[in-house]
């Protein structure tokens, strides 16, 4: 029995190779929130306040989420060569940020509840002590942000060095598990802008009533990135994105072997997301010609730089003998 050097015919599955920017940026924005909760938390006791207490349970939340973020990052380089993911490890970081969603809805509807509550039952508010945390948890969540968003550049212009077709034309962050970290940094900045726009009314003119409204506005804005952050997550986990360009794209390099009734047609296409701008593919074709082989469209398919992983599936139908169609299935 001959033993064959199969090299020619395999490859690796590790379609994504991660983003050491991302995870290094995540890891050092859940320290810095780690430290200002414990901040806030401390102060809180130290003042008997019971409002930075409640901001620093309440940056605990982001810390745990943006841990999360860091952890998948790790997790999938880690795992990245473990044979029992069938397509890579990268949807660890898209179920992180999926789950990341969700904390920020918690978020929103912690934000409601306390709202709800002081409108109703108004508290006394030190104004001057209030706002100088505020003010300082501002800056630090400003600083998480630039860290992040020098992740996002550097990974993005590490991960392409070559050409590449851009199809998501629509959002700043292709990385989806970096955009819900860089979320709860941006939804921790906007109320702490809210409370203080809240807290400068109560002080100067006497508004209490601003601070539970501004919180109200914060929970719907908080709210509403967290339902886009859902639904962008939650298509790439349950592979709907039979509607994405890069399938058009592909449906018209396979329309050039359609060649009518007599010819060749595609009977069967399957595309999903492996990576941040990696897809594989399956296709299916029935032809009655002998000369068309998988090679041939797998070649065709090649100036996709995006389709890290493809398969093909010819039938030959033979009708020269009379019993019907026999199909003959080539694959490759």
């Amino acid at each position: 029995m001959h033993t064959h050097d199969l090299s020619a015919w395999t490859h690796s599955h590790v379609f994504d190779s991660g983003n050491q920017a991302a995870e290094r940026g995540t890891r050092r924005v859940m320290w810095i929130t780690l430290a200002m909760m414990a901040v806030e938390i401390a102060a809180g006791l130290w003042f008997n306040s019971m409002a930075l207490l409640a901001d620093g349970w309440h940056m605990s939340s982001h810390a745990l989420a943006i841990g999360l973020s860091a952890f998948a990052y790790a997790a999938a380089r880690r795992m990245a060569t473990d044979a029992r993911f069938t397509f890579g490890t990268w949807k660890i970081e898209v179920l992180a940020a999926f789950a990341s969603a969700i904390f920020l809805i918690g978020v929103a509807a912690l934000m409601v509840v306390g709202s709800v509550e002081r409108l109703f039952s108004p508290q006394p508010i030190h104004y001057q002590e209030a706002m100088i945390v505020t003010a300082v948890g501002l800056l630090v969540n400003l600083a998480c942000a630039l860290i992040l968003g020098g992740a996002h550049h550097h990974g993005h212009d590490d991960a392409h060095g070559h050409h590449h077709h851009d199809h998501d034309h629509g959002h700043h962050h292709h990385d989806i598990n970096l955009r819900s970290a860089y979320l709860h940094v941006l939804a921790d900045a906007a109320t702490s802008v809210l409370a203080i726009v809240a807290l400068a009314g109560g002080w100067w003119l006497g508004w209490s009533w601003l601070d539970p409204v501004m919180g109200l506005v914060g929970a719907v804005l908080v709210g509403r990135w967290a339902i886009g952050l859902m639904r962008q997550s939650g298509t790439v986990l349950l592979d709907r994105e039979m509607d994405h360009p890069v399938v058009d794209e592909v449906r018209e390099v396979l329309a050039e072997f359609d060649h009518g009734e007599d010819g060749t047609r595609v009977t069967d296409l399957h595309v999903w997301r492996v990576g941040r701008k990696q897809f594989a593919c399956i296709a299916s074709l029935v032809t009655h010609d002998p000369a068309l082989t998988p090679r041939h469209v797998r070649q065709a398919l090649s100036v996709h730089e995006e389709l890290v992983h493809v398969s093909v599936e010819i039938s030959l139908c033979d009708n020269g003998g009379g019993d019907g169609a026999r199909p003959q299935r080539r694959r490759h």
